[in-house]
C-alpha cells in the first residue's frame, strides 16, 4: 500500500478514494481504479479538483496518458463539472456517461444554466469555473448491462434512476463493490460510530423519484456487494443494514412531504421535518452530535433536499 499519497487512500483492491476538495475535506470523492497499468476515474469533481486527480496518478507512477476512461455516475456538477478539463488532459480517455447525459457533455451550457437556477451565478462560477465541452467522438453511452474492460476487470453498469434520470451505478466484481454516485445516498464520515457508517437519501433538485430510487437501491443490494463507494464519501460496508436504514428514511421523507403538500409554509416545515428524521436516526446510530450541530452540518443538504422534494410534489399535481 502506498502511504504517501497526498489526497488519496487505498480502499479496495486497485481502488483509491481521491478527495476532490470540493466544499470541504471528505465531502466529494473521485474514485481511481488501477488494473494492469490501466486507469479509470469514476466521477471527477469540479475543474478545481483535477490537479488532485492528476497528482494522485503521478504519485502512483502513472501519467494522464494511462487514463483509459472517465466514467460519470451522473452529470451533476459536483460529479462531472471537471469532466471536460479531465478529458482535455487525458488524450487516450473515453468518457462513459448515461445516454441522457451525452448532449450536456458535448454542450454544457444548459447544464450550467440549471446550476445557476439553483445556486446563483456567482456561486456557480466560484464553485465550478468554466465547463469545457467534450468531443462527441470521445463519448460512449452507458446503459443497463454496459461493460467496461479495464485490465483484468470488467466493470458493469446499472441504470439507476431515482436521484437523477441520467444516473448509472458501476459494479466491480473484483472488489465486490458498487460505485453508487448519489443513488445509495450520502454517507458522511463525521457520522461514523462504533456501529459503522450512516447513510441518508439525497433528494436534490430536480429529478427525485422515490419509487424509482427504491427500486434502484434494491437492485444494487441484490448484487450482494461487500461494500458501496458513494461519491459522498468513500467506502462503506454492511450493505443490508444500510439498505434498511436508507429505505426507512426514504419512506419517512415521502410521508412527511405528502403531509405538507398544501402547507403554506411548506419549504421551512419540510426542512424542520427532515431534520427531525435525520436526528432520530443519527441518535439511534449512536451519533453524539446535538440537534443544533446536526442542523448546522446538514444545512446545505436540508435546503437542497427540501427543494428537490418540492419539485417532486409539484409534479404530482
Amino acid at each position: 500500500m502506498n502511504t504517501s499519497l497526498s489526497f488519496a487512500k487505498l480502499v479496495a483492491d486497485g481502488v483509491y478514494t481521491v478527495d476532490t476538495g470540493f466544499e470541504r475535506d471528505c465531502f466529494d470523492a473521485s474514485y481511481l481504479i488501477l488494473d494492469e497499468g490501466e486507469a479509470a476515474f469514476i466521477d471527477v469533481g469540479t475543474n478545481y479538483s483535477i490537479p488532485r486527480l492528476i497528482q494522485t496518478l503521478v504519485e502512483l507512477g502513472l501519467t494522464p496518458v494511462d487514463v483509459r476512461y472517465v466514467i460519470l455516475t451522473h452529470i451533476h456538477l459536483d460529479h462531472a463539472g471537471g469532466a471536460g478539463e479531465m478529458m482535455r488532459l487525458c488524450p487516450n480517455a473515453q468518457l462513459i456517461v448515461h445516454s441522457r447525459g451525452v448532449r450536456h457533455m458535448i454542450e454544457p451550457s444548459a447544464l450550467r444554466l440549471g446550476a445557476v437556477a439553483v445556486y446563483g451565478e456567482d456561486a456557480v462560477h466560484a464553485a465550478y469555473g468554466t465547463l469545457l465541452p467534450i468531443d462527441a467522438l470521445r463519448i460512449t453511452e452507458a446503459g443497463e448491462g454496459f461493460e467496461i474492460p479495464l485490465g483484468s476487470r470488467v466493470l458493469r453498469c446499472l441504470d439507476t434512476p431515482g436521484h437523477a434520470k441520467h444516473h448509472i451505478a458501476i459494479w466491480d466484481a473484483k472488489s465486490k463493490g458498487v460505485f453508487t454516485g448519489d443513488t445509495f445516498g450520502l454517507s458522511y464520515r463525521e457520522f461514523d460510530t462504533e456501529k459503522g457508517g450512516y447513510v441518508m437519501p439525497t433528494t436534490t433538485p430536480i429529478q427525485f423519484d422515490p419509487v424509482a430510487l427504491k427500486d434502484s437501491v434494491e437492485r444494487i443490494a441484490d448484487l450482494k456487494p461487500d461494500c458501496i463507494f458513494p461519491t459522498h464519501f468513500s467506502r462503506v460496508d454492511d450493505i443490508p443494514k444500510l439498505k434498511s436504514l436508507f429505505l426507512e428514511q426514504l419512506d419517512e421523507m415521502v410521508s412527511l412531504a405528502i403531509g405538507l403538500k398544501e402547507d403554506v409554509q411548506r419549504h421551512e416545515n419540510l426542512k424542520k421535518g427532515l431534520l427531525d428524521i435525520y436526528v432520530k436516526h443519527l441518535n439511534e446510530h449512536g451519533c453524539r452530535f446535538t440537534k443544533d450541530q446536526i442542523a448546522d452540518f446538514l444545512k446545505i443538504d436540508l435546503e437542497l433536499n427540501a427543494q428537490g422534494i418540492e419539485v417532486w410534489l409539484d409534479k404530482l399535481g
